[in-house]
């Protein structure tokens, strides 16, 4: 079994988007039993609260299913568990490294960076626009799957 952590800032917007998605992509595939998908945030900020209502909305539209979810920040011990360590921009790689420290093992990835574009995943805390994140994170997502499942990276 793959297991995959999200990372994001609070954990309420992109990274449960990814998480779900993801979900979703591995259940489209009959590929439940192959990954482990969670999410986790790099701040404090927004602990015990449940997914963003724009992302929640987002979802919906697109028929992802959305459970309920209380953010959590990532823990040292998540770099242990977790196979992959998938963050959405350059601000959570700093954040995630002030708690793992080095990625001596090389984890650690920006979702969109399996895309083969080395750009941030867009932030709708800031912009509102989850249309654009929803986007961004299922190619992501996507390219992940894909290229986890060729390279046989599940066990």
């Amino acid at each position: 079994m793959t297991s995959i952590l999200f990372i994001c800032h609070g954990n309420i917007c992109r990274s449960t988007m990814a998480q779900y998605v993801m979900e979703q992509l591995v259940r489209d595939a009959g590929r439940e039993r192959d990954f482990l998908v969670d999410s986790a945030a790099t701040s404090r900020e927004e602990i015990g609260n449940d997914v963003h209502p724009g992302t929640r909305r987002k979802l919906a539209h697109e028929g992802v299913p959305c459970g309920h979810h209380r953010a959590r920040q990532v823990t040292r011990a998540d770099y242990a568990t977790f196979d992959r360590l998938v963050i959405m921009d350059e601000e959570n790689r700093r954040g995630l490294s002030r708690i793992i420290g080095a990625d001596s093992e090389g984890k650690v990835t920006k979702l969109l960076d399996w895309t083969g574009e080395s750009r941030d995943v867009a932030d709708p805390w800031y912009t509102g626009d989850f249309d654009t994140t929803y986007r961004d994170v299922t190619t992501g997502c996507e390219a992940l799957l894909a290229q986890l499942s060729r390279d046989g990276q599940t066990r």
